[in-house]
């Protein structure tokens, strides 16, 4: 038996040499890459001592200068961040568990942006101490809100982290948009970015990332016996939460180091753990932390190396100087999300909150509910017009209607009423697709935006703005129908293997979620630098400029929509119940859920057409639909379809209000309400 550990804390320690000379091998053929023209015999005649000069500039500062900060900012954050992955997956016992899935990332981004916003000008520890207090703030929440059995339940874990992500990412959003002035570059930064002044940062970011190693791997032994649950590490003497925090904390401030040095770089915290642990089923000694750690921080940096010096081989330097280190390493951690997804077995349904458990409304009070939401909806609608810079009256509407308003109430109101029709539509259309999703995944907690449906109809409509095709309007919104579709087909052939389940189904939304919003970054940033704001803003759900005829398909896909999944509602009453019990009744689940998604696909494509991304409102308006009217689809379907119109309506008024002039684009400012609604709901569904 010993000489069978040694043999395998050799193999070991031979994973880690073999790793280390992997980041060797990438660092040199990362050192030719760049801009300045110096190649493979330039940087070898230096090395050999000749002083040569390439474009009139000495080879010894393009590298000092350059490509050797960058160098070291890239071992520096795939180090950081493959470390703080391993931490938090041991920590949670979740092997979807990394920095990214936990919001780490994100908290951090939203406070630096946040001190950027403010025209606060802070040395390097201190943005470092920022970041460290964003990412702990949300990797404390999404925590939280999983509970203490987070462990056994990825897709909660990760519901909660994406959703709380997509919330900071909103915040953030806004802070760029409101004070565009302070924060110009801060969007290309916060896909990750490796570009460095120079190199005293990551000579400063590297001591730090070294400490915080040493502390991380001195709860190693801790960590080993924690892996066998807490009862046992418990009773073995092992303080549990003082391990946990420690633990925690060295991974918050890992990613905050990254954050600070390179902004987010996304999932490589999630694909250099899950890759190290697959080696393990081969090396035991690896299921060590005392070796698993360092592994992991190992394979990141060599996994940052080797994409950023693709990107810039495949893509050229000069035309990769664009495109962020994190859109590659996104794509990456989107296909670990999928490929852990179709190997993870179900954990069942997501348990409503008791709110949503309620009796069964009678028709009266159905009635009452679908009355006064309709009302609500109207008067939300004429102070939509009313609303904004100019503030208007409602006998100004009278008279525009009657074609006797002056002329300058009549330009507010002709371009606020395409606006309000939008908002409306949209928002309808959305807590339909929402309505749907969460029937057919039998899951509270799921919509459009987190099952990648949203980002796949976004991508479509960015192909077409960036790529400049000629069609105008018609073909922005045939692009985004049909990737929008092709997204959804995409996730349905993948969770169809094992019966369309709807753990499944979640996860590799949102994995392909993540790999399609990276696509768009990445053709958002190959594009004329000078549409990036305005694509931008239309991506955060903006009304701003449309159109009658931006609204009417959105109109005929509800028109459409609406009868059918109506249809569908008792199937979807018997699908709430169980698997089983629509098969004894005849009713096929996946047909069902099928055509429920299909629905749901194409309505959120038309979402977006009309006012761009908008998260949360399929969350929202069905959850509140069940709660008002009761389980049963025939008065959920509708109702979520009025609430959904009225939660964008307003959310679209109050951002052309709040700060007029400036506008918030809608999607920013139903993401600032659903977010804490989510948390809400999250927090009372805890199993």
């Amino acid at each position: 038996m010993p000489h069978t550990t040694a043999g395998g804390g050799l193999a070991g320690a031979g994973v880690l040499v073999l790793l280390a000379a992997g980041i060797v091998l990438a660092g040199m053929w990362h050192l030719t890459q760049g801009t300045s023209g110096a190649g493979v015999w330039d940087l070898a005649r230096y090395l050999a001592g000749a002083r040569e000069k390439v474009g009139g500039v000495p080879v010894g500062e393009i590298v000092a200068g350059s490509r050797l900060p960058r160098l070291l900012a890239g071992v520096a954050v795939g180090f950081a961040l493959g470390a703080a992955g391993a931490l938090l997956q041991s920590v949670t016992r979740n092997a979807l568990a990394s920095p990214d899935t936990l919001a780490v990332t994100a908290g951090a981004y939203f406070a630096l942006s946040s001190v950027a916003a403010l025209g606060l000008s802070v040395p390097l520890w201190a943005s470092g101490a920022v970041a460290f207090a964003g990412g702990l703030l949300a990797a404390a929440l999404v925590l939280a809100l999983t509970g203490r059995a987070a462990g056994t339940t990825g897709t909660r874990l990760v519901l909660a982290g994406s959703a709380t992500a997509m919330a900071l990412d909103a915040a953030t959003a806004m802070l760029l948009i409101l004070f565009d002035q302070n924060t110009t570059g801060l969007f290309a930064w916060g896909s990750g970015s490796l570009a460095q002044l120079n190199i005293d940062a990551s000579v400063r970011a590297l001591p730090l990332v070294a400490v915080v190693l040493c502390v991380a791997l001195s709860q190693s032994r801790r960590l080993d016996v924690l892996g066998l649950g807490e009862d046992t590490a418990s009773s073995l003497g092992v303080p549990v939460r003082a391990t946990r925090t420690a633990v925690v904390l060295c991974a918050v401030l890992l990613t905050s180091t990254a954050v600070t040095l390179a902004g987010p770089i996304g999932f490589v915290g999630l694909g250099a753990p899950v890759l190290v642990r697959l080696v393990a089923a081969r090396v035991g000694a690896l299921h060590r932390h005392l070796l698993l750690v360092p592994a992991a921080g190992l394979l990141g940096a060599l996994l940052v190396l080797l994409a950023d010096a693709s990107l810039r081989a495949l893509l050229g330097a000069e035309g990769a100087a664009s495109v962020p280190t994190g859109v590659p390493t996104a794509l990456l951690g989107a296909v670990v999300i999928v490929v852990l997804a179709l190997r993870l077995r179900d954990a069942g349904t997501v348990r409503q909150p008791p709110q949503a458990r309620s009796r069964a409304r009678s028709r009266g009070s159905f009635l009452v509910v679908v009355t006064v939401t309709g009302l609500l909806l109207a008067v939300a609608a004429v102070v939509g017009i009313l609303a904004g810079s100019l503030w208007l009256r409602t006998g100004d509407l009278v008279l525009w209607v009657q074609g006797a308003a002056p002329d300058l109430i009549g330009a507010a109101i002709d371009d606020r009423v395409p606006r309000v029709a939008a908002a409306v539509l949209a928002g309808a259309a959305l807590g339909l697709a929402g309505c749907a999703v969460q029937s057919a995944v039998r899951n509270p907690l799921a919509e459009p935006g987190i099952l990648g449906i949203t980002a796949g109809a976004a991508l479509g409509a960015v192909i077409v703005v960036t790529s400049g095709l000629p069609g105008g309007r018609p073909l922005l919104i045939s692009a985004a129908v049909v990737t929008g579709l092709a997204t959804f087909a995409l996730i349905a052939l993948l969770a169809w293997r094992g019966g369309f389940l709807p753990d499944r189904f979640v996860l590799i939304g949102i994995g392909c979620g993540y790999a399609l919003s990276s696509v768009s970054t990445f053709l958002l940033l190959r594009a004329d630098p000078w549409n990036t704001p305005r694509i931008f803003t239309w991506l955060s759900g903006t009304t701003y400029g449309r159109q009658f005829s931006d609204v009417v398909p959105v109109a005929v896909g509800l028109l459409v929509a609406l009868p059918l999944l109506l249809a569908l509602r008792r199937r979807l009453d018997l699908l709430a119940l169980d698997e089983d019990t629509p098969r004894i009744l005849g009713v096929p689940p996946a047909r069902t859920r099928f055509a429920s998604l299909t629905v749901a696909a194409v309505l959120a494509a038309l979402g977006v057409v009309a006012i761009g991304v908008v998260g949360f409102v399929g969350l929202v308006a069905p959850h509140l639909a069940r709660s008002l009217a009761g389980a049963r689809h025939g008065r959920t379907i509708p109702l979520s379809m009025l609430l959904g119109g009225l939660l964008v309506c307003v959310a679209d008024t109050l951002g052309r209000t709040l700060v007029a002039p400036a506008q918030v684009p809608a999607g920013l400012m139903v993401a600032l309400v659903g977010a804490p609604y989510f948390v809400w709901l999250l927090r009372r569904s805890r199993a």
